[in-house]
C-alpha cells in the first residue's frame, strides 16, 4: 500500500481524535490494493447457476473467485463518495436548488457500480463497518441486522450536525439465464438539519449482463422518486434501460416539480458521467429541434440476441445551452481495471492504520479474514476462510434455535421511518462511545 508516512504519534492523534474516532482522512489514503484481482477465466458460473433461473440468489453459495474484496456493508458506504453534494445542498437557500443537488447526490450514490461486476461478500449477521472521514465532515456506521432475508442498515451523520443520511437495504438478486438482476429494496433518507427538511427515495434496479457468455456489463434502470417531505417538492428521475440500439444506455432524465405540481427544472445526464439541470421550456425547445435531426438509429447496430452484448456507448452527454452542471464523476485510477474496477474511494475502504485496530469494533469487516486474504491475492485462503465463517454462522444459528433465543441487533432497532411511515431500521446511537464488550464473536 502506498501511504504518506507520518510519525507514529501523529497517526495516533488522528486515530484517537475527538469523538472517539477512527480513520480521520488527512491525505494518507491507500492508492492501490496489495494484489491485483484474480482472473476468473478458468471458472464457470454456469455450473452453479443453471438450476437457479428465476430464483432469488441470497441463499446460493458462490465461489469466492466471483467476489471483490469488500463486504456489502462497504459497498453501501460508497454512497458517501460524493458527500460534497450534501454539503452544497446544506448551503443553498432555495428549496428547488437544494432538490437539484440532492437529485445529483442520489445519482452519484450509485455511480460506483459502473463496471463493478465482482460480487461483494455477503455480510455475516452482526457484522459492522464504520467509516470516519473528517476531511469530508462525516462518520458512518452500518450493521447486518438480518441474515434471512439479508438486511443491511446504515446511518451517516455530519460531524457539524448539518445532515443525517440513513436507510436499510434488502438486496434481492435473481438470475434470468443470461443476466443477474438486483433489486435494492429499501428507502434512503437524507435529512438537512438546518433547513428542517427530509428527502426520501429508493435506488434503481441494477442488472449484470452476460453472466454465462461474453463480456460482463452493467445497466441500471427504473424510476426513482425523490420527495421533500417538508416542502412537497418532488423529483422524478428515469434511469433508462439501454433499448434495442443502445441509444439510452446509462441515460438519466427527469424533472423537479413544486408542491403545486408545476415543473421547475429538468434534470438530465448519465449516471456514469455527469448530471445537468435546465429550464423546462429550454429543454422542450431543444427536444423539438433534436427530433428534426433524428434518424441516427438506422446507423446503429442492434443488440445481439445470442449474448447480451454491450451496445456501443454513444457520445457523452450533449449539453443543452443554458444548463447548469450539478455533478461530474471523479476519474478512476489508471490501474482500476486490474483492481476490481474500484474507484479511488473504494481502494481506501479496507485501510487499517497503526493504532486503529484496537479502536475498531471486533465485528468490523476490515477484520474479516476471507476478505483480507482475497485482497492479498490468496484465493485458496479466502475460500477456506469464507467456508469456515459461513459454517460458524450456521452453527451459531442452530445453537440459538436449540436454546429458543432470538438474535439481538447491537446498533439498530426495527422501527417506523418518521417521514414515510414504512418499516425501517433506526440507529440507536452509542457506537462511537467505543464500548464493544457485548459484541458477538463472529470471526
Amino acid at each position: 500500500m502506498h501511504l504518506v508516512v507520518l510519525p507514529h504519534d501523529h497517526i495516533l492523534s488522528l486515530v484517537e481524535g475527538k469523538g472517539g474516532g477512527c480513520l480521520r482522512g488527512f491525505s494518507i489514503h491507500t492508492k492501490t490494493l496489495p494484489a491485483e484481482m484474480i482472473s476468473r477465466n478458468n471458472f464457470s458460473v454456469w455450473s452453479i447457476l443453471k438450476k437457479c433461473i428465476g430464483m432469488e440468489l441470497s441463499k446460493i453459495a458462490m465461489p469466492v473467485v466471483f467476489n471483490e474484496p469488500l463486504s456489502f456493508l462497504q459497498r453501501i458506504s460508497e454512497y458517501m463518495e460524493h458527500t460534497h453534494l450534501i454539503h452544497r445542498a446544506c448551503s443553498l437557500s432555495d428549496s428547488i436548488d437544494r432538490m437539484q443537488v440532492v437529485a445529483a447526490f442520489a445519482v452519484s450514490a450509485v455511480a460506483s457500480q459502473w463496471e463493478r461486476t465482482g460480487k461483494p461478500f455477503n455480510p455475516l449477521l452482526g457484522e459492522t463497518y464504520e467509516l470516519i472521514r473528517e476531511d469530508e465532515g462525516y462518520r458512518l456506521i452500518s450493521e447486518q441486522v438480518s441474515h434471512h432475508p439479508p438486511v443491511s442498515a446504515f446511518h451517516a451523520q455530519s460531524l457539524k450536525q448539518e445532515f443525517e443520511f440513513h436507510g436499510s437495504i434488502y438486496p434481492k438478486l435473481k438470475f434470468w439465464g443470461k443476466s443477474v438482476e438486483a433489486e435494492p429494496k429499501g428507502t434512503m433518507t437524507l435529512e438537512l438539519l438546518k433547513h428542517k427538511e427530509a428527502y426520501t427515495w429508493t435506488n434503481p434496479m441494477c442488472c449484470v449482463h452476460n453472466i454465462i457468455l461474453g463480456k460482463l456489463w452493467i445497466e441500471q434502470y427504473g424510476t426513482v422518486e425523490i420527495v421533500n417531505h417538508s416542502t412537497g417538492d418532488k423529483c422524478v428521475l428515469n434511469f433508462k434501460p439501454c433499448g434495442m440500439f443502445g441509444k439510452e444506455l446509462h441515460k438519466v432524465e427527469g424533472y423537479i416539480q413544486d408542491k403545486s405540481k408545476k415543473k421547475r427544472r429538468v434534470i438530465y445526464g448519465k449516471w456514469t458521467e455527469c448530471m445537468y439541470s435546465v429550464d423546462p421550456k429550454v429543454y422542450e425547445a431543444n427536444k423539438k429541434s433534436d427530433k428534426k435531426t433524428a434518424g441516427d438509429s438506422k446507423k446503429l447496430k442492434p443488440v445481439s440476441e445470442e449474448a447480451d452484448e454491450m451496445p456501443d456507448v454513444q457520445e457523452t452527454v450533449t449539453v443543452i445551452p443554458g444548463s447548469a452542471l450539478l455533478w461530474r464523476i471523479k476519474p478512476r485510477p489508471a490501474h482500476s481495471a486490474q483492481m476490481y474496477n474500484f474507484t479511488s474511494f473504494a481502494m481506501t475502504l479496507n485501510e487499517v492504520e497503526p493504532g486503529m485496530e484496537r479502536l475498531l469494533a471486533p465485528t468490523d469487516c476490515r477484520l474479516r479474514p476471507d476478505i483480507k486474504a482475497m485482497e492479498n491475492g490468496d484465493i485458496d485462503a479466502a475460500s477456506t476462510e469464507k467456508e469456515r465463517l459461513e459454517e460458524k454462522q450456521r452453527a451459531s444459528r442452530r445453537e440459538r434455535s436449540k436454546d429458543e433465543e432470538d438474535w439481538s441487533t447491537r446498533w439498530f432497532q426495527p422501527g417506523t421511518n418518521p417521514h414515510t411511515g414504512a418499516e425501517d431500521w433506526l440507529y440507536t446511537g452509542g457506537y462511537f462511545d467505543r464500548n464493544y464488550t457485548d459484541c458477538p464473536n463472529i470471526y
